[in-house]
């Protein structure tokens, strides 16, 4: 059928193709959602990646307005890709940042303020939460995180697990010899990263710390304390010495290492790893409480030009369902206070302990130097490989690396 108006000819069947092509368009208009970057080292990971990614997947199936596109940058590549992009006024909109990386990204401006959209009083954040804010304002939320604690090998430590460090020391001391040893940590510069750590927790266990009200305290009693009791450990032949997280890591899970003090994620490798061993988690045998504390952040690029829909998600991500969700895809702890049934707590019981552990963690950082934490770490390994290798005396050494520190890093 054709139409005759004002002299034009129009057939019917083109007037109802267009009409049909113009809705169209219109509908898929309608239905376009905003997309937004999330970058995390993370997704380049086998297994805890995939998982991750399927936990993004939820939140873009559970609304019609936004599309988080996970990307992928490995963990070597990472912060120099994030903030030469940054830098250039671009970049991923939502970023998972590592401890260091956060305390850089704040004072350089490149992240948003987040107290406008993120109520304190709206959620149940734990203990952790607190090291996020900076001047009082919050740059972040905690994507995941976990204290130390001792794991163990309950078909090895059949007398008992110990609860003070000269019974931990006699236990590993027994639990030594025949291919077997007792307790593995790192304390090669080959593992500075992990000698770090591994350090930290004894450092804080005996009631150090790095640095306190903004002054330098490496050469505290109680840091040396610290240093002291590492050394002691280091001299009883305890240890695989020289062998990296990776290799004690496996040889605990095929009973060649009684214990170890780790973190949280270790706990749940060994679990999917190694589903029939009889491990378990107890508080680190140390006078103190306190332990190091690893954590990474969820932060909003200021150069994003997608605030709410970036905000929309982070709010998602704290729900308490989607909390349970990350916390059971990473296997470690999260930034809220997760209400778990027995079931779940007989299927990983050892979070129950690291609940307990993190809300007295440290982060293994120099508190208010933070950015200067890995000139300053080196500095101090340094002087503790002189303790264990040399026979530097602790105190002696900790002088050493404090007088270094305040010349070479603080310049004063």
């Amino acid at each position: 059928m054709q139409i005759l108006s004002g002299g034009m000819r129009i057939s019917v069947g083109l007037v109802v193709s267009a009409l049909a092509l113009a809705a169209m368009a219109g509908s898929a208009f309608a239905q376009a959602k905003e997309t937004i970057t999330f970058a995390a080292a993370m997704f380049s990971e086998a297994g805890r990646g995939d998982r991750a990614k399927a936990w993004v997947d939820k939140f873009n199936k559970s609304q019609a307005k936004v599309e988080v596109q996970p990307i992928a940058i490995p963990f070597s590549s990472f912060a120099n890709t994030v903030f030469t992009q940054m830098g250039g006024g671009g970049g991923p909109d939502i970023i998972r940042f590592d401890q260091i990386d956060y305390f850089a990204a704040v004072p350089s401006g490149r992240i948003l303020p987040l107290n406008d959209v993120i109520k304190d009083g709206d959620y149940k954040f734990t203990a952790p939460d607190k090291y996020l804010k900076v001047d009082g304002k919050r740059y972040g939320v905690i994507f995941d995180t976990t204290g130390y604690a001792m794991l163990y090998n309950k078909g090895l430590l059949k007398d008992g697990v110990p609860t003070t460090f000269d019974a931990f020391l006699e236990t590993a001391k027994k639990m030594t010899g025949n291919g077997q040893f007792g307790y593995a940590y790192r304390a090669t510069m080959a593992e500075r990263a992990g000698f770090w750590q591994d350090l930290c927790n004894y450092v804080f266990g005996f009631g150090g710390r790095w640095s306190k009200d903004g002054k330098l305290t490496v050469n505290s009693p109680e840091v040396v304390a610290g240093v002291a009791a590492y050394k002691k450990a280091y001299d009883l032949d305890i240890t695989p010495k020289g062998a990296d997280a990776a290799t004690y890591r496996r040889m605990f899970w095929e009973g060649k290492v009684a214990m170890e003090i780790d973190n949280g994620g270790v706990a749940a490798i060994f679990h999917q790893n190694s589903p029939n061993l009889a491990f378990a988690a107890a508080p680190s045998p140390f006078p103190t409480s306190a332990q190091g504390l690893i954590m990474t952040m969820l932060s909003i690029n200021a150069n994003t030009k997608h605030k709410d829909a970036a905000v929309a998600f982070l709010k998602w991500a704290l729900e308490p369902e989607n909390q349970k969700e990350l916390s059971t895809a990473m296997g470690t702890l999260i930034g809220t206070v997760v209400d778990r049934t027995p079931e779940e707590n007989a299927a990983q019981p050892w979070l129950a302990v690291y609940d307990k552990q993190v809300e007295n963690a440290v982060p293994q950082l120099v508190m208010g130097m933070e950015t200067k934490t890995p000139e300053i770490q080196q500095i101090v390994l340094e002087n503790v490989l002189k303790v264990l290798q040399g026979g530097t005396d602790p105190q002696e050494a900790m002088d050493t690396a404090q007088k270094l520190i305040e010349r070479r890093v603080l310049r004063r």
